[in-house]
């Protein structure tokens, strides 16, 4: 298929792939401790017309006027939005939250869903001076209250009316005086501040531009909080330029040359999170063509995907798990669920003997394995291909470890999926699977001007113009985690291999250590048991205890199909779905599954199935999608005890 076949063709362009060549450092034991790659863009544009972020729709306006560089959605359809259009709606934006009195380096928090008008705004806020305060749109009253309150935000823009009651109650407590002032997206704010915004000159706008530089504060963006109180994260436009410009140097020529497409991505991740807002600034700087989808759930976003079509997506690992289940779930309902089960099978036998002979390490797939891939393209890939829009060629994974063999599932389906990891404080990716090069079971090497070092206990330690520089208003917590030298210490345990690549192993608070003194990182475990269907959310359970054990909640749409494929009610309980055998069974499948990554003394012992899910509604999730443990624990404390027999 047509990822596969790049492979290929990207001997042809040996230049262009190995820009990025890593440096190892080894230890005295010949382990690799250090790993690091020199930049491919400075870390200030240093150009003229490009001085910070906050002028790339204008670069791009005066050097590629007609140049599509987004797709809006409008009555079902996606129209074209070229540079000088988009331009001409920041500057109109900008103009008004001038003439609404903005001040240079002003705070401005905007709470909405992912959609054309957040972007808008985003560089609208820049082009006027001012810093950028993300807030989830579902986000509580109380956590609203908190970021605009902790980060000085006169102004908070909403989306919806619901959004505008939610802010109206958390900032009900502050005194009249710091009150932000409220707009609605829905209710017109964007052509609200054009139209107060007339009398502002456009010199104004390309004045207050011009003062920025890379050391300027352009976002306060705050951590999802699964231990407390979110932090404000303050990352510079030189911040933000060294992560768009150097992944944009690294992925964009190559995969354009290789592949002869138009890139294109429909950007569904919030832009609260560092991810998304990375990869809309990395594609804009690009002029990479893009839409915007509110929704990350498979039902909503698969409609989208089919008819936005893009070229590659950036995801989370939910999103490729779900494609895999619904798959499996639409061979169920007409009878070939065990054919699935064989083309899962098959797929990562050749994904794994096809990867090894692009690598070098093996002699490639059989005939029989080839003409058995053949057959179940037919029947299986192909309609994997079709839900993802039809011209997928890539994806990138973030946000938590992806399952090597779901890695594998769909590069044999033709979708080659490359990781990364990073971290708010890094500008998101600190580390991306380097083009072409991919290593399922990693998460790459370092994005070019980024050094990653293992500490002696496994902590994973970073380095770079991606860093940032302090919390707001937090310098204790800034000097726990940056020390003097610039290395950010990022919680989270890892190894190098020889070649540079860095595996996460788990979360350093997060490890479990049993009775029998036995350290276990949950992380492995719930990585493989969040990959299988019927699974929806998992925590894994042991600390001080004498084995490891799992509280495990259902997914909705796996429940529904799983009674309609044995013609139970739909309206069934979920009370009684999770004391049937058959499905306490599915389930320990996939704790089998989970286990075979660990040794005995780490694997699940014992499991328990909970009503409900594991929601940021409910305070279990953060909106990053990460389980607040401590909160899980407190909400399940019986069901825990009696998975010990107390």
């Amino acid at each position: 298929m047509g990822a596969r076949k790049d492979l290929k063709r990207a001997r042809n362009h040996s230049g262009l792939a190995g820009r990025a060549a890593v440096e190892v450092v080894r230890d005295e034991h010949g382990t690799v401790r250090e790993a690091r790659v020199a930049p491919l863009a400075a870390r200030s544009p240093g150009a003229d017309a490009l001085r910070t972020p906050a002028d790339i729709p204008f670069v791009n306006a005066a050097e590629a006027p007609e140049a599509v560089v987004l797709r809006r959605k409008e009555a079902g359809e996606w129209k074209p939005v070229t540079s000088a259009a988009f331009a001409r709606e920041v500057t109109a934006a900008a103009k008004g939250l001038i003439a609404a009195g903005l001040e240079p380096g002003e705070r401005v928090a905007l709470m909405s869903r992912t959609r054309y008008e957040w972007e808008v705004l985003d560089f609208a806020i820049w082009a006027a001076g001012g810093q950028t305060v993300p807030i989830y749109a579902t986000s509580s009253p109380e956590q609203i209250e908190w970021i605009v309150r902790d980060s000085g935000a006169r102004t908070l823009i909403v989306e919806t009316p619901e959004n505008a009651e939610a802010a109206a109650t958390g900032l009900a407590a502050l005194p009249e005086t710091e009150r932000p002032r409220i707009r609605q997206i829905d209710a017109g704010a964007v052509l609200e501040l054009a139209a107060s915004g007339r009398e502002v000159s456009d010199a104004e706008v390309t004045e207050r531009r011009a003062a920025l530089g890379p050391d300027t504060v352009a976002t306060i963006c705050y951590t999802s909080g699964t231990t407390g109180r979110p932090k404000g994260c303050v990352l510079t436009h030189g911040n933000l330029y060294a992560e768009a410009a150097n992944t944009v140097e690294l992925l964009h020529p190559l995969f354009k040359a290789v592949t002869g497409q138009t890139a294109s991505t429909l950007l569904f991740l919030p832009l609260a999170h560092i991810l998304g807002r990375a990869l809309q600034i990395s594609c804009l700087l690009a002029r990479i063509e893009v839409g915007h989808c509110p929704s990350i759930k498979p039902d909503e976003l698969r409609p989208e995907l089919r008819s936005f079509r893009p070229s590659f997506v950036v995801g989370v690992p939910y999103l490729f798990e779900k494609i895999h289940d619904t798959g499996r779930a639409t061979a169920e309902k007409i009878g070939r669920g065990a054919s699935f089960d064989r083309a899962d099978r098959i797929a990562i036998r050749f994904g794994e003997q096809h990867l090894a002979r692009f690598l070098g390490r093996g002699t490639g797939p059989s005939l029989g394995l080839r003409i058995a891939h053949g057959l179940y393209d037919l029947l299986v890939y192909r309609r994997v291909r079709k839900e993802l829009g039809g011209r997928l060629r890539y994806a990138i994974s973030g946000g938590s470890p992806l399952d090597r063999n779901l890695s594998l599932f769909f590069y044999a389906a033709g979708i080659v999926i490359y990781e990364g990891y990073g971290l708010t404080e890094t500008t998101a990716a600190a580390t991306v699977t380097p083009p072409l090069r991919p290593r399922p079971g990693t998460v790459g090497t370092p994005v070019p001007g980024t050094a990653i070092r293992i500490a002696d206990d496994g902590e994973v330690l970073i380095k770079g113009g991606i860093v940032f520089g302090t919390y707001w208003n937090n310098r204790a917590a800034t000097d726990e985690v940056l020390d003097g030298d610039g290395w950010f210490a990022t919680g989270d345990l890892g190894a190098l291999d020889p070649d540079g690549y860095l595996t996460i192993t788990g979360r350093k608070k997060d490890i479990l250590v049993t009775k029998g003194g036995k350290n276990v990182s949950p992380a492995v475990l719930e990585d493989r048991l969040r990959s299988r269907s019927p699974v929806g959310q998992c925590v894994v359970i042991g600390d001080n205890r004498s084995y490891v054990a799992a509280l495990i909640t259902l997914e909705p749409e796996s429940v529904a199909h799983w009674l309609s494929v044995r013609k139970l009610p739909a309206d069934t309980p979920l009370s009684e779905v999770i004391r049937d055998p058959r499905i306490v069974e599915d389930v320990q499948k996939a704790v089998d599954y989970a286990n075979e990554a660990v040794s005995r003394a780490e694997s699940i012992r014992r499991f328990r199935l909970v009503e409900g899910e594991f929601t940021e509604e409910n305070g279990l999730l953060t909106p990053s999608m990460k389980i607040k443990r401590k909160a899980v624990a407190a909400a399940y404390a019986r069901e825990i005890e009696e998975l010990y027999g107390v």
